[in-house]
């Protein structure tokens, strides 16, 4: 089995976004970035599945700039085989993304798609989505538990209630969420091995897809500043400060 893991490079996770000055966005240059965290979990998790000998190969990919070349190095340190770099300089969004993972996976022949549940710089939540309509295969979201046997997986996912577990063959789109497992670190052998792996390069016209942003953004700002608490000696203020300063009873 192939299983491609698609990952993004984002702000990391312990910076603190700022807005550009002009408020077009959030500032990017001179700031440390990673691997998407939610990415990092599905990486993890094809990797597992190799050393069980479920898997046979793992593709990592990854579309933007030439920039992400570093965070798919991260993957193939932590033990992806190869890598895909779909070089693009729009701003990409998700139905574009699933677009070009759609070609990838018909290129590549993938029967298994990992996927983190979201990127945590837009927080979308819907390229695996949209992924898997595009391909109709079956998927499961936000799975915290996933298991491969006789060509079928199983997934425990959570939902509000609880848990749920679904059942389906493969190929499947599968997104990842923080409580699958806990992602290894690279190890410093494994990073000067990673140097020397394959990253192809492809342009998103090399794919057939149509990459121009469908949604604009006019604005961004930081939110107001949060007011400092207040200490109240007693319920009978408390209730009064809830009614008479917030207005929310």
């Amino acid at each position: 089995m192939k299983i491609l893991v698609p990952v993004k490079r984002v702000l990391d996770a312990y910076v603190r976004p700022r807005v550009k000055a002009d408020g077009t966005g959030v500032e990017l240059t001179n700031v440390k970035m990673s691997i998407n965290p939610f990415c990092e979990i599905a990486v993890e998790q094809a990797i597992r599945f190799k050393e069980a000998g479920v898997v046979e190969e793992i593709v990592a990919a990854s579309c933007g700039t030439a920039a992400s070349q570093e965070t798919l190095r991260t993957a193939l340190a932590m033990g992806a085989d190869r890598a895909i770099l779909v070089e693009d300089a729009n701003d990409l969004q998700p139905l574009a993304i699933a677009k070009l993972l759609k070609a990838l996976v018909e290129r590549e022949g993938i029967e298994l798609v990992l996927m983190g549940k979201q990127a945590i710089d837009s927080d979308n939540n819907q390229t695996g989505q949209m992924l898997a309509a595009l391909l109709g295969w079956p998927q499961a979201t936000f799975a915290s538990k996933i298991d491969i046997a006789d060509g079928k997986m199983t997934a425990v996912r959570e939902i509000d209630g609880g848990l749920e577990s679904l059942a389906m063959p493969l190929p499947a789109v599968v997104t990842v969420d923080l409580r699958l497992n806990e992602p290894r670190y690279a190890t410093l052998p494994s990073i000067m091995k990673a140097k020397k792996k394959p990253i192809d390069k492809l342009a998103a016209s090399d794919l057939g897809v149509d990459t121009t942003p469908r949604v604009t953004t006019l604005a961004v700002s930081e939110p107001p500043p949060r007011e400092a608490g207040k200490k109240v000696a007693d319920v009978a203020e408390l209730i009064a400060k809830l009614k008479d300063e917030a207005k929310v009873i």
